[in-house]
């Protein structure tokens, strides 16, 4: 019996087990297992709809994966012993694997200023969102820190939520910068519509109450970081780059332990034109792919390399407003895009649930190979 494990049940995580859960189906040497803290799959790209007070699908992996032969292991993962071949959980059960897949994806990066993590909200997760949800105050001001497409994504949600509220968004970079230039003003238009102060600047600290800046300090009463992320360094055998991620051959296998997959945010995949930044765009091709590599391998054929190319950048401003940037596949912005209504179902349409499309895989996993959900994918 060959054991595969797949921790982490993210876009990637889910990716990785429903597509391999449809390749195996007939076999009857192979167990697999997925590990997730609780049933429920958390559509990462609405969590600042989340942390804005906004009611989010209750999608329950054990209803989609009925039937399907997948064992779920609940439990939050603290070690992996890649030499050892197994995994550790918080109530100290150990899990033997032959085979792994790592997909427990990122964290915010709140280690690389001084009082983030002590003092400041996060939207990395459905708790850590509603957590912040139930914080946020009926007036008063709230801090967004980080001027990336998350961070404007949250300061757009939660001031067109909370009217009552005084949202600044303060980040090194302007937001929408990558952009066209007609992109980019459609960014600054609907903030400044929405009555979002934006700040250009590097942050030195965060203070309960204030965020101190290299040249003044901002007061607030909640302060968001969307700045960044990093990944728990939860398996100190595999070869990691400087924040954290798992290195990979070309498909996909750590470069320190062929016997390990690395998908979605937890992985630095090298393509030619560079490393593939964490998104959902990227992360569920790439547990595709694994699942793909790794029934190669059950049937003795060798992996075959991932190869992928970004198609576009969404990005939500409110409800009712949201920009397309449509790019290269090195992420480099095309003249092309769209704005207003038509943005807002365009990327409503794209990043719509993703549960039909893991039924799909379940029952024809090869039908990933073009990949419809907003990137290039070959496999």
């Amino acid at each position: 019996m060959t054991d595969i494990v797949i921790l982490g049940a993210g876009y990637a995580g889910l990716a990785a087990a429903s597509n391999l859960a449809g390749r195996v189906r007939r076999r009857d040497d192979v167990r697999l297992t997925l590990v997730n803290p609780d049933g429920r799959f958390t559509e990462r790209l609405r969590l600042h709809s989340t942390g804005a007070g906004r009611a989010t699908a209750d999608l329950r992996l054990p209803d989609l994966l009925a039937g399907t032969g997948v064992h779920l292991e609940y439990g939050w993962v603290t070690a992996v012993d890649a030499d050892a071949r197994t995994v550790r959980l918080d109530d100290a059960r150990e899990l033997r694997f032959d085979t792994l897949v790592y997909a427990l994806g990122s964290t915010a990066d709140t280690a690389s200023v001084p009082g983030a993590a002590e003092h400041a909200f996060t939207i990395d997760s459905r708790q850590h969102a509603e957590a912040l949800a139930a914080r946020l105050p009926t007036g008063g001001s709230v801090l967004i820190c980080g001027s990336g497409l998350t961070g404007v994504e949250a300061a757009a949600e939660i001031a067109e939520r909370h009217p009552g509220l005084t949202v600044r968004l303060v980040g090194r970079d302007a937001p929408g910068s990558g952009m066209t230039a007609k992109a980019q003003a459609h960014v600054t238009a609907a903030l400044r519509r929405l009555r979002v102060g934006v700040r250009i600047g590097e942050i030195r600290k965060v203070l309960p109450g204030a965020v101190e800046m290299s040249d003044s300090r901002l007061e607030a009463d909640l302060v968001v970081w969307t700045a960044g992320t990093r990944v728990a360094p939860l398996a100190p055998a595999l070869t990691v780059d400087e924040r954290g991620r798992i290195v990979t051959d070309p498909s996909l296998r750590s470069i320190s332990h062929p016997h390990v997959y690395a998908v979605g945010d937890a992985a630095a995949v090298r393509q030619k034109f560079g490393l593939l930044h964490g998104t959902c765009q990227s992360g569920m091709p790439t547990g595709v792919h694994a699942a793909a590599s790794i029934a190669r391998r059950l049937d003795g054929k060798p992996p075959r390399p991932f190869r992928f190319g970004y198609y576009h950048r969404p990005v939500s401003l409110g409800r009712g407003d949201a920009v397309v940037q449509f790019t290269r596949p090195d992420d480099s912005p095309r003249r092309a895009c769209l704005t207003g209504r038509a943005a807002v179902w365009y990327k409503e349409t794209v990043t719509a649930s993703p549960w039909p499309t893991y039924a799909r895989m379940l029952k024809v996993p090869s039908l990933a190979s073009w990949w419809p959900r907003g990137g290039r994918y070959t496999r």
